[in-house]
């Protein structure tokens, strides 16, 4: 990396702050992928293979939309996590309706390729933190992990939920109770920062996915019967209204980086 990039613009972390709006539209932006998924899918009729691979071209388009801003911008940013949560769950949906693969097999699968995608970018960059993304390669890594977290928590929230038997409801009540701990272990604990996040993070998807088939699926399936319209109006309504906040009072982060990683070729 150049002195010029060290010192200039290509310092600015690329993602945002984590803040309580940020947990805010992110449960949002899940919730959403999870409804909007079965919208396209079921609802309008495209089929799963048709909507997954027209989701995974427009998902394409927003991340080198968002590759280019070489910053956090607000807009780019969200749009490319409502699409990937968007994309992940199509990605789960399709092994386990089209190809018949377990539930089971889905998570364990998951789990191990986020926990390689952790390994090979810690072996790479030295940190897994959010507050240095400021390069190419960096990004890269954060957005497959991002990917796998929602493959990984919509496949795990439908084994909690339908496999087992627990319900939506419930699942969401297990999946909020596991982010509290996180929460009480980061706060009073002294876990480690960077291992709480993104063990929230993964978290937050299946609690997010149970919670928007609890409002959108049919009584006798044990949700609410509002529809995936309706509960997809309701959560892109609060992002929209979210990003707009943030775009308002938006300052950007200067990536936290040593002087050795500036040199760092």
């Amino acid at each position: 990396m150049s002195q010029q990039t060290f010192s200039g613009e290509g310092t600015l972390n690329r993602v945002p702050r984590v803040t309580a709006d940020f947990w805010l539209i992110k449960l949002m932006a899940v919730t959403m992928g999870e409804t909007a998924a079965d919208y396209l899918a079921v609802n309008m009729g495209f089929g799963l293979t048709v909507t997954s691979i027209f989701m995974s071209a427009v998902l394409i388009a927003a991340l080198v939309l968002q590759f280019a801003q070489k910053r956090y911008v607000p807009w780019s940013y969200w749009l490319a996590v409502v699409l990937i949560s968007v994309v992940g769950t199509l990605v789960t949906d399709n092994l386990v309706d089209n190809f018949g693969v377990a539930l089971e097999t889905t998570t364990i699968a998951f789990t191990a390729a986020l926990a390689v995608t952790f390994a090979v970018w810690y072996a790479f960059e030295k940190t897994l933190s959010i507050h240095s993304i400021f390069t190419f390669r960096r990004e890269a890594f954060y957005w497959l992990a991002i990917l796998f977290t929602f493959a990984l928590g919509t496949a795990a929230g439908d084994l909690v939920a339908e496999a087992f038997g627990f319900g939506y409801l419930t699942t969401a009540i297990i999946f909020g109770a596991v982010i509290a701990l996180i929460a009480a272990g980061y706060y009073f604990l002294g876990v480690n920062s960077i291992l709480a996040f993104w063990l929230a993070y993964i978290f937050t998807r299946p609690l997010g996915a149970s919670f928007g088939d609890l409002l959108s699926q049919p009584l006798e399936y044990g949700g609410l019967g509002l529809g995936t319209i309706v509960t997809s109006l309701i959560f892109l309504a609060v992002i929209v209204a979210t990003v707009i906040y943030m775009t308002i009072r938006h300052e950007p982060e200067t990536a936290k980086i040593s002087v050795g990683e500036a040199f760092k070729s």
